[in-house]
């Protein structure tokens, strides 16, 4: 039983918080104290103790120990499926003769959450400023991230979580608060084009909560609140008190950690984030809103980070995140490139760097011709599939039409697109030089490029690695070799090559894919 609690002001709780701290550093030695607006940490020996403060604002009610002990087992539960290690329970805060204490005996008057202290400089946000954050890591996460999406619990289509109303209201009031506090002139130009958004996405967004994509997420997935610890990437401090702002379109809750990075400048990361988690979840279809939560994700960051009196050190301000808010309703024409080249001639690698330069959308076909077959980017088809040839014509067919509609898909939500396959085909080529067409936007072909005694190394290298979606072996190698068709000369008017055996100029093949070639030939 819990015990009436007759101090819910900030100020006696926060003397509670100070005793039981002495109480601690007994034990311990020193016990740092981290400071929320919403709750109070304690840092003692290998454990953090979070007790949330006697608060009730406009979109949280802490204010009594009922309350608090729900939202702590709320925590708890939520964090422990994305950080199971992190999360260890909740704890009683005693009232005993000696003062508050979390292992003496007494009323219980509180609670706490106990969690894994994280190491020193573990945050996501710690590793950026170090320049320790990696593309690698990103891309874990992404992985990781559409893992928990998949598995995460689904909102009813009658909750009006994820409604196109919802959505709508949450992206004015939040818009409209903030031109109260700061910057009225950036926000009465965003104002009209969350409208004109709204009800030009009012019908995509109603089909992808008819269809499950609004789930159970996150909701805070912004660069602090994500961790690396022993290898692993993992996000903590999901949001507990409303669950309006955890059941959301995923493509929401995701959009918040590639906005935070294109905030802190750091697009190139982002990019490699969101290709890992498209690649892992398939959610192309979420490219067309896509946008629109950026713009959405940044306002509430400069509303977060106004309402805190400022940023914390090193971090964008208000009017940085309203900026990126606005160059990003101003987006630059799409445009689209193709690889050519047999296996191992350097596609993935080469492509993987344009994405993150360009801050583009890659198709891989190795990974859809495998979604196809419902199988994952890693799996072995021969072992998986015995009944079926992946690799046949008409799986080929197949994922060359998937690509062409996931290149529109996104072409027309306004990203420049990579296509990584091998179009060894002249009229494979063609059909997306005249998708390029119909759209109107810029195309070019990566032609790459390296000798056959290369690719062989290469392929036996990435055969024994096992860690790419391409199963092509030294004989499919040979076998397509023999049937490749050369580029036209008509196709090489449109065409960039690369030896990727030699050094290259990534910045000169971005740069010759934008329109406005380097000095000299990209190599």
């Amino acid at each position: 039983m819990i015990t009436p609690d007759t101090a819910t002001d900030p100020a006696a709780a926060a003397e509670r918080v100070a005793a039981l701290r002495r109480r601690l550093q007994v034990r311990h030695g020193e016990v740092p104290l981290i400071e929320t607006h919403i709750s109070w940490v304690l840092l003692a020996g290998d454990h953090a103790y979070k007790l949330k403060k006697p608060v009730r604002f406009g979109f949280l009610d802490f204010s009594t120990p009922v309350l608090r002990r729900h939202f702590c087992a709320e925590e708890v539960r939520l964090n422990r499926r994305l950080a199971p290690a992190l999360y260890l329970g909740v704890v009683p805060v005693h009232e005993g003769r000696g003062g508050p204490s979390l292992h003496g005996r007494g009323p219980v008057v509180d609670h706490a959450v106990k969690m894994h202290r994280m190491a020193p400089h573990s945050l996501a946000s710690e590793r950026l400023a170090q320049g320790r954050l990696t593309a690698q890591d990103l891309k874990r996460f992404g992985t990781r991230l559409a893992a928990f999406h998949a598995q995460a619990a689904v909102a009813p289509a009658a909750s009006g979580y994820g409604s196109p109303a919802r959505i709508r209201d949450d992206a004015l009031q939040a818009v409209d608060r903030l031109a109260t506090l700061a910057e009225p002139a950036a926000c009465a130009r965003l104002r009209p084009w969350f409208e004109r958004q709204a009800g030009a996405l009012a019908p995509r967004w109603q089909a992808r909560l008819a269809a499950g994509r609004v789930r159970e997420g996150h909701g805070d997935l912004h660069l602090d609140n994500v961790v690396l610890q022993n290898h692993d990437v993992t996000a903590f401090d999901c949001i507990e008190f409303d669950p309006a702002l955890r059941w959301i379109d995923v493509v929401s809750d995701a959009g918040f950690l590639l906005m935070d990075l294109l905030a802190h400048g750091r697009g190139d990361l982002g990019f490699a984030f969101l290709d890992a988690w498209l690649e892992a979840s398939g959610d192309h279809d979420g490219l067309a809103v896509l946008r629109f939560y950026l713009v959405y994700r940044a306002v509430v960051r400069a509303l977060v980070t106004t309402l805190r009196g400022g940023p914390a050190p090193g971090a964008p301000d208000a009017a940085a995140y309203l900026a990126l808010a606005e160059g990003l309703i101003a987006r630059p024409a799409p445009a689209l490139l193709i690889t050519q080249g047999l296996p191992a001639a350097g596609k993935t690698r080469l492509t993987q760097l344009l994405l993150q330069r360009a801050g583009a959308v890659r198709l891989r076909s190795d990974v859809e011709r495998k979604r196809l077959a419902g199988l994952a980017p890693l799996a072995d088809s021969r072992a998986a599939r015995p009944d079926g040839d992946l690799y046949a014509e008409a799986a080929t067919e197949a994922t060359y039409a998937r690509l062409n509609a996931l290149a529109r898909q996104a072409l027309t939500a306004g990203w420049p697109v990579i296509v990584d396959a091998a179009f060894l085909r002249r009229d494979q080529r063609e059909a997306f030089r005249a998708l390029a067409a119909g759209a109107g936007v810029r195309f070019a072909i990566l032609d790459c490029q390296a000798p056959m005694a290369v690719l062989r190394q290469r392929i036996a290298e990435r055969r024994a690695r096992g860690d790419d979606a391409s199963e092509a072996d030294p004989s499919v190698l040979e076998l397509l070799a023999a049937r490749q068709q050369p580029l036209a000369d008509d196709e090489r008017a449109h065409a960039i090559a690369v030896r990727t055996d030699e050094a290259v100029d990534v910045d000169a093949l971005l740069s010759a894919w934008r329109g406005r070639p380097p000095a000299g030939p990209p190599r």
